[in-house]
């Protein structure tokens, strides 16, 4: 249930009513917006009466019930106000959302050694990336496939932040490791595999940092806003949500199926920012720029590309991660069609790429 107070509502009423609210033992939230205030009501409110919240204050000016199970996350709960998910970064704050530029986040799906990390995050910056995403601790379908190196990795992801400023983003896999992920991560991954795992949602969110949480291989939607509900649950607003392809019938042409579909769904049911990673739904990098521009299309908030010196070589995911100089062209490529939806980006994107990155980065064997 949410009360939208009156414009210019006094300060002392509100807290009055949520006051009152709290002896109902409900959970009461305020969001401001255009000089109005909405209080967010979490809780059993089955039986409260409409009517009855209507008359407690001649300064309530309605009284709504959220229909949807995912309160906290239910675009309803802010009143149609999209949320901003802003995270502070050595080179300043980055903001997701969708009155925002789009933010770039690319970087290999493993963090391999120092030379190789802090290599692919100078081409990255140097390309207009906000984030570098690399994983410490990988998640793989088989037990003797690389799994990542780690406590050791995070040493490596801290000192690629450290040399270019950019803010970093990686996987939290177990309860155990949250702790060490968050003192390096600006933004905890939690993948797909892990979307359901309701007692590391609610320990990653009780942390503060902010959280992107990637689809379930085969959830649904409100499966899926259920999940980032533990999260917002926790007391942590800071969530985003990243498509990244879901299971279907065809798995011999494409890795999995991406769902682009979500992007005007999810602007209809939730207040949260949106992320495609057309990397892991297609699974191969021929196929990655004419998604990336679908996404953008779309209406994404944000992007994650992967991104490997050789992805001849990599340890994991080299199929569909892009060269630098694929990178680079692609970035060039979508920088009319992000100023053409008026989403450009938020540093200064570079026009020549070899003269801000060493020759040694573009190998593409």
């Amino acid at each position: 249930m949410i009360v939208v107070m009156k414009t210019h509502t006094p300060a002392a009423e509100i807290e009055s009513l949520i006051q009152e609210f709290r002896s109902w033992n409900l959970t009461p939230e305020t969001i401001e917006s255009n000089n109005k205030v909405v209080i967010g009501l979490v809780g059993d409110t089955a039986s409260l009466n409409i009517e009855q919240v209507q008359q407690l204050s001649p300064f309530v000016e309605q009284v709504l019930r959220v229909k949807h199970p995912f309160k906290r996350a239910s675009l309803e709960f802010r009143h149609g106000e999209y949320s901003e998910v802003a995270v502070p970064t050595p080179n300043g704050v980055v903001t997701f959302g969708q009155n925002h530029p789009l933010v770039i986040v690319a970087g290999p799906c493993s963090v391999e050694n120092e030379d190789m990390i802090v290599e692919i995050a100078q081409v990255v910056k140097a390309t207009g990336a906000q984030f570098l995403r690399g994983g410490a601790y990988k998640p793989r379908t088989s037990p003797y496939a690389f799994q990542g190196h780690g406590e050791s990795a995070l040493s490596l992801l801290a000192k690629a932040r450290e040399v270019t400023g950019l803010g970093i983003i990686t996987e939290v896999m177990d309860t155990a490791d949250l702790e060490k992920v968050a003192e390096v991560a600006d933004v905890v991954q939690i993948g797909a595999r892990n979307m359901q795992n309701f007692s590391l949602l609610k320990k990653a969110g009780a942390t503060g940092k902010p959280i992107l949480l990637k689809r379930g291989l085969s959830a649904t939607i409100e499966e899926w806003l259920m999940a980032a509900e533990y999260i917002l649950a926790s007391g942590n607003p800071n969530v985003i949500l990243c498509e990244r392809g879901i299971r279907s019938f065809d798995q011999k042409y494409t890795r999995n199926t991406l769902d682009l579909s979500v992007i005007p769904v999810l602007r209809k049911l939730t207040h949260l920012p949106i992320m495609i990673d057309p990397s892991h739904a297609t699974g191969y990098s021929e196929y990655v720029p004419t998604m990336v521009k679908a996404a953008i299309a779309a209406g994404t908030d944000s992007l994650m590309i992967e991104t490997h010196p050789n992805p001849k070589k990599a340890l994991s995911d080299g199929p569909q991660s892009l060269t630098p100089a694929e990178f680079a062209e692609l970035i060039a490529e979508i920088t009319p069609l992000l100023q053409f939806f008026g989403r450009g980006h938020q540093s200064d994107l570079t026009t020549t790429f070899t003269a801000k990155v060493p020759s040694t980065a573009l190998i593409t064997a």
